[in-house]
C-alpha cells in the first residue's frame, strides 16, 4: 500500500474537517467533506437491476402498494447502513475481517463467498441495463458490453480515494433523471395520495406479490452495501469522532434512494394496463414500451438513467468485493493505491467486471427475470449479515461507548424477524 498517497488523501480530508470555521458555514463544509460512503452506497443501490425491477413492478402492479412501500424502507436502510458505518469508523476493520476474527474461519469465508456470488449476479444486471441503450442505437451487444467495460475500468486509473469519490458522487447525482421522467409521465397525484391512504393491491394482481415485495426490500438493503460503506468509511479516514456527520451522510443517502426508487416505480406504472407480459421483456423492451406509451424523450432519458445507474453500481459493487476479499486475505486494499501497488485488489475489481461483461453475451438470457431473482437472493442473503451486524454493534467490548443502545437493539432484531418472515414466505410460495 502506498502510505504516502494514503496519508496525503486522509490529511486532505482531515484538513477540511478540522478547518477553523464556525456556525452554519463550518457545518456545511464538514458535511461536504464527509459526504461519500453513505450517500454512494444508497444511491448506487438504485442500480440497473434495481431500476429494471422497480419499473417492472410498477408496470405489473401500478402505483398501489409499492410506492408507499419503498418510502417506508428508508428507516430500514438507514438502520443497516448506520450500523455498518459505525462499525467501520469505531473498529477501523471491515465486516469480513471482523467476522473472521470474532466468529471463526467458516463465517468469514461464508460472508465473502455469498457476497462474491451475489455481486457477480448483480454485476450481470448492471451490464444488462448499461448495454440496453447502446443496443437500441444499433451497436452489437458484444461491442456495447466492451465499451461499458472499458469505461468502468477507466475509473480506477484516477488517483486517490478523494478524487474517485467526488467523481462517483457526480455520477450518482445524475439519478435525478428518473424523477424528470416520472414527471413527464404525468402521474395522477390523486392516485399517489390514494395509494398512501389505502395501501392495497387489487385481488387479481396478488399472484406473485410476495416475490415482488422481497425483491423490493432486497434492493433497498442489498448485502454489498454493508461491505462497501464499512470499507469506504475506513478508506476515507473517518473515525468515531465524525459519527455525527457520517450519520447525516447516511440519512441523506437513505432518503434520496427511496425517493428515486418511488420515481422509477411511477415511470413503470405509466405502462400499467398498456403493455402486456413486461415480466418477460428485457430493458430494451422496457425503453421501447416507454417510447410507445409516453414518448420518445422520456424513453431516451430513461435509457440514459439506466446506463448511469448501472455505471455507478458497477463501480461500487465491484469495490465492495475487492475491499472485502483483500481485507480477508491481508492484501493492499486502498483506492489511494495505484494498480501496481495493489494488484490483487484491482484484479478482483477488474476480474468481476470482465466476468459480468462476458456473461451477458450468453444467448437467450431471461434478462428481467435475472434482475428480479437477483434482488430476491439479495434479500435472503441479507439475513445472516444483519444478524452478525446487530451482534457486533451491540458488543460493548468491541464498540465501547458506541455500542447500539437498547432501543436500537430492539429495532435491529425486529428487522431480523421481518427478513425471516419474508424469507419463509418466499420459500413457501415457491415450493408449496
Amino acid at each position: 500500500m502506498s502510505q504516502v498517497q494514503a496519508e496525503e488523501s486522509r490529511s486532505k480530508f482531515k484538513e477540511m474537517v478540522d478547518r477553523p470555521k464556525r456556525g452554519p458555514r463550518r457545518f456545511l463544509w464538514v458535511l461536504w467533506a464527509l459526504l461519500g460512503p453513505g450517500l454512494l452506497a444508497a444511491i448506487a443501490n438504485n442500480d440497473a437491476g434495481g431500476v429494471i425491477a422497480y419499473a417492472v413492478t410498477g408496470a405489473h402492479f401500478g402505483i398501489g402498494l409499492f410506492v408507499p412501500l419503498v418510502i417506508c424502507l428508508a428507516p430500514l436502510a438507514y438502520t443497516i447502513q448506520e450500523m455498518s458505518m459505525r462499525l467501520g469508523a469505531v473498529t477501523q476493520e471491515g465486516f469480513s475481517r471482523l467476522a473472521l476474527r470474532r466468529y471463526g474461519r467458516f463465517w468469514g469465508y461464508y460472508h465473502i463467498s455469498t457476497l462474491a456470488f451475489e455481486n457477480l449476479l448483480t454485476l450481470i444486471t448492471e451490464f444488462i441495463g448499461m448495454t440496453a441503450g447502446l443496443v437500441l442505437l444499433g451497436f452489437p451487444l458484444w461491442l456495447s458490453s466492451l465499451v461499458c467495460l472499458a469505461l468502468i475500468i477507466t475509473f480506477v486509473l484516477f488517483t486517490g480515494y478523494w478524487t474517485k469519490e467526488r467523481m462517483a458522487l457526480f455520477i450518482g447525482a445524475l439519478n435525478i433523471i428518473f424523477l424528470v421522467v416520472a414527471a413527464m409521465t404525468h402521474p395522477s397525484m390523486a392516485d399517489i395520495g390514494r395509494a398512501f391512504i389505502t395501501w392495497n393491491v387489487p385481488e387479481y394482481l396478488k399472484d406473485g406479490l410476495v416475490w415482488f415485495i422481497i425483491a423490493t426490500i432486497g434492493n433497498a438493503i442489498a448485502p454489498w452495501m454493508i461491505f462497501f460503506q464499512g470499507s469506504g468509511t475506513i478508506d476515507k479516514g473517518v473515525t468515531a469522532k465524525e459519527l455525527r456527520f457520517s450519520r447525516i451522510d447516511t440519512a441523506i443517502g437513505s432518503i434520496i434512494q427511496v425517493i428515486i426508487a418511488a420515481g422509477i416505480i411511477i415511470c413503470g406504472a405509466a405502462l400499467f394496463g398498456h403493455v402486456q407480459n413486461m415480466n418477460d421483456a428485457g430493458p430494451a423492451e422496457m425503453i421501447s414500451a416507454i417510447d410507445q406509451v409516453v414518448g420518445r424523450w422520456p424513453a431516451i432519458l430513461f435509457g440514459l438513467g439506466l446506463f448511469n445507474a448501472g455505471f455507478l453500481a458497477s463501480i461500487t459493487v465491484s469495490l465492495s468485493s475487492s475491499w472485502s476479499i483483500a481485507e480477508l486475505f491481508g492484501w493492499s486494499k486502498s483506492l489511494n493505491d495505484k494498480i501496481t501497488e495493489a494488484p490483487k485488489f484491482y484484479a478482483v475489481y477488474i476480474g468481476s467486471l470482465v466476468f459480468a461483461a462476458a456473461a451477458i453475451l450468453i444467448p437467450n438470457l431471461p434478462l428481467n427475470l435475472i434482475s428480479i431473482i437477483t434482488q430476491v437472493i439479495g434479500g435472503i442473503l441479507m439475513l445472516p449479515l444483519l444478524i452478525f451486524m446487530v451482534l457486533m454493534t451491540s458488543d460493548k467490548r468491541l464498540m465501547g461507548d458506541y455500542r447500539t443502545k437498547l432501543f436500537g437493539r430492539i429495532w435491529g432484531w425486529s428487522m431480523v424477524g421481518l427478513l425471516i418472515g419474508l424469507t419463509v414466505a418466499t420459500f413457501w410460495q415457491t415450493f408449496f
